[in-house]
């Protein structure tokens, strides 16, 4: 079985030598992820999306990050980069005090919001650092305002 380690540099070594032990191979492209509890990503490894060269992207540089079927597209000012891990799982990697759900392809950070502007039927419309624009649907809209505190 080979899985990717997500935990603190000090727990790291630790970690790394037991699970090595019990014959589990790491490995940074594995399809499953093993996190230390309440740790959220400083980065993430991620794909340039022009060069396909593996990238580390801090979670302070991204602005959004937007599901296209089995494909995220991370958005940052210094590009575009891809990634294959589906999103709910970069979601959960990622402190929810500076990213937000707002629709069910969506994660923005909250940094990086501009501009909300009311939409129709419950809706905001983001601007963002960006200046692309983002709906939080009808099915995050209470979500988003309580967060928010609006």
């Amino acid at each position: 079985m080979k899985v990717k380690l997500d935990v603190s540099p000090e727990l790291r070594d630790a970690v790394a030598a037991e699970l090595t032990s019990r014959g589990i191979e790491l490995d940074e492209d594995a399809p499953y992820v093993l996190t230390e509890r309440g740790r959220f990503a400083e980065a993430l490894t991620l794909r340039d999306a022009e060069t396909n060269a593996r990238v580390i992207v801090r979670a302070g540089e991204l602005i959004t990050l937007e599901a296209f079927g089995h494909s995220v597209e991370a958005r940052s000012a210094r590009g575009v980069f891809l990634s294959n891990e589906p999103l709910y799982r970069l979601q959960a990697r990622l402190d929810p005090e500076k990213f937000l759900r707002v629709s069910n392809s969506v994660i923005v950070a909250r940094a990086a919001i501009e501009r909300i502007s009311p939409a129709l039927s419950m809706k905001f419309t983001l601007t963002m650092r960006d200046s692309r624009r983002v709906d939080v649907t009808r099915s995050y809209y209470y979500s988003f305002k309580e967060a928010l505190g609006i």
